[in-house]
């Protein structure tokens, strides 16, 4: 039988990018307990607060859930790779660190949608809130909880090559990319201070950790959410080989983000009847819309062998390692002080487009190449390499995530769906040319030697395609499992992110995305769970 455990007003499930956010909030007055469940441990490791270190973190299986999808026939049938955060600051904790909005055309859209309250307007003194840049300004926020990082004097050379390079092409050149609304090149922002990971968990939940009316359990894997009638009132959780029993006065907060929180709903039996009932689930509410609308953006790297020496001297050879590793303590400085993308930006494939529908990303090293279907290898190549990324903006294929089992510990079935459209082929298609453009200018090409991967050989547009869909996958922006919107027929969560046809019961996470942003989503989900507290707690009065 579960142990019972006292009640609290508030439950949150999940102390991720959001979570972290929504439980410091709500226990800032002091005026409600709170119930905070990890199901995975401390982020005290070197690795974790070490900016670089998230390569050491990947497949880590004590502070990652590593997940893999399913063989997707876009990806060429490969099972791509999916890390997710399973610590306290949950993917903040092993993410690349950029810190970058998206487009203000995104969250205008979200509001046009009917989630009133969404529009770019409504969460920019969110995000003020949330943040302290170096130089603050309308637009920008000091004295907030998460240092933001602006790495411009810090940069390996080649960056300075690559924005030359991307100049060269036509695409301005801006000091520091915070926002994706323009087409421009220019280097990234990152969420660190003091040469230190700047995750979610350090941001709030540290400070808030020092409250008597917030208590926190790690190692607590949330199996299912309790009902009386249609309200939730509880969670049921294991941890330490025991389960117990947590009951919430007011309102029970999922913040397991685009997998995990899908999955939850589904095991409570909120859900689609023919995903529950084959697995002996009995259905609550009936809502088609839990774990599906899965939407992701999708990478590819292009390498280049270099003529002068790149990271891949530094980082490879043992001495390398030694000195990086040594200034690293020493001063918190260096380049594993920053993350693997310093150099970036934002391009059209189309002139015809209204804003950009395409990221850059520039890295001064390259990595050893894996095998097909492989999950990445995160070695330096033997020899100075560069390579450019780049990820699309707004794809439009979707998938799923859903249980595959009534067991919590099962991990869920994670269908991507990548490339299913024409659309999403044709601009990535457009897209992988451009990198070869930006390479092909002169303040690149005189610093190289050849184009390695996938090399020159790889030349008609079918043998374009052919690459990408072998090689591309998740640059690990999972959302909109949880799709928020006014209508229950359509949406997961309401604009004030409480789940249809329930009471007591709300998420809070990039899974209530009503679609995917033009960025990178880390700070978007630190927004949302700011946003999300608050309407909690106005609710709350």
């Amino acid at each position: 039988m579960p142990a019972s455990m006292q009640e609290f007003d508030f439950i949150v499930v999940g102390a991720g990018s959001a979570g972290c956010v929504v439980a410091n909030k709500l226990s800032a007055s002091g005026r409600y307990s709170v119930l905070l469940l990890e199901a995975g441990g401390s982020d005290r490791r070197f690795f974790v607060q070490m900016p670089l270190g998230y390569g050491k973190t990947f497949f880590d299986a004590r502070i990652n859930w590593k997940y893999q999808a399913e063989p997707d026939p876009g990806l060429a049938g490969n099972a791509d790779w999916w890390p997710r955060g399973k610590l306290l600051g949950g993917s903040s904790s092993i993410n690349a660190m950029v810190w970058i909005r998206g487009q203000s055309a995104d969250y205008d859209g979200w509001r046009a949608a009917g989630n009133v309250g969404w529009g770019f307007d409504d969460l920019l003194p969110v995000f003020r809130a949330i943040e302290h840049v170096q130089t603050g300004d309308e637009m920008r926020g000091m004295g907030g909880p998460v240092h933001v990082s602006d790495i411009t004097s810090f940069v390996h050379p080649l960056v300075r090559s690559y924005l030359k390079a991307a100049e060269q092409t036509g695409l301005p050149i801006c000091g520091s990319l915070s926002c994706a609304d323009s087409e421009a090149a220019g280097i990234y922002q990152i969420s660190t201070k003091g040469g230190r990971r700047m995750s979610s968990a350090r941001a709030f939940l540290r400070p808030a950790l020092r409250r008597p009316n917030l208590k926190l359990v790690t190692n607590a894997l949330a199996t299912k959410i309790r009902f009386e009638g249609k309200r939730a009132t509880g969670i049921e959780y294991r941890a330490a080989s025991r389960n117990f029993i947590a009951t919430a006065r007011r309102e029970v907060i999922v913040c397991g983000g685009s997998v995990n929180s899908p999955q939850l709903l589904e095991l409570s039996g909120i859900g689609n009847p023919d995903v529950l009932g084959p697995l002996g689930i009995e259905t609550l509410h009936m809502n088609s819309h839990v774990g599906n609308n899965l939407a992701d953006h999708l990478g590819i790297n292009y390498t280049w062998k270099a003529r002068i020496p790149t990271l891949n001297q530094v980082l490879r050879p043992w001495w390398g390692k030694l000195a990086a590793g040594t200034r690293y303590l020493l001063i918190g400085s260096g380049p594993l002080s920053m993350g693997i993308n310093q150099g970036g930006g934002f391009f059209r494939t189309d002139r015809n487009q209204p804003r950009p529908n395409m990221q850059l990303y520039f890295q001064a090293f390259s990595t050893v190449i894996p095998k097909p279907g492989e999950r990445p290898i995160l070695t330096p190549d033997p020899w100075p390499g560069y390579s450019i990324g780049l990820s699309n903006c707004r794809p439009t294929s979707r998938g799923s995530i859903h249980i595959r089992s009534a067991d919590p510990a099962v991990p869920p079935r994670i269908v991507a769906n990548a490339f299913s459209t024409a659309h999403d082929v044709e601009e990535m298609l457009a897209a992988v040319k451009f990198l070869r453009r930006i390479a092909s200018q002169p303040a690149l090409a005189d610093l190289t030697v050849e184009e390695v991967l996938p090399g020159s050989i790889c030349a008609s547009d079918d043998e374009l395609v052919d690459d990408f869909r072998r090689r591309s996958g998740t640059v690990y922006h999972p959302v909109s499992t949880c799709r928020m919107g006014p209508d229950a027929r359509q949406s997961v969560v309401d604009p004030r992110l409480r789940v249809h046809g329930v009471g007591g019961l709300r998420v809070i996470d990039a899974s209530v995305f009503p679609d995917i942003i033009s960025a990178n989503t880390n700070a978007t989900a630190m927004a949302v769970g700011a946003r999300g507290a608050d309407l909690v707690l106005e609710d709350a009065r």
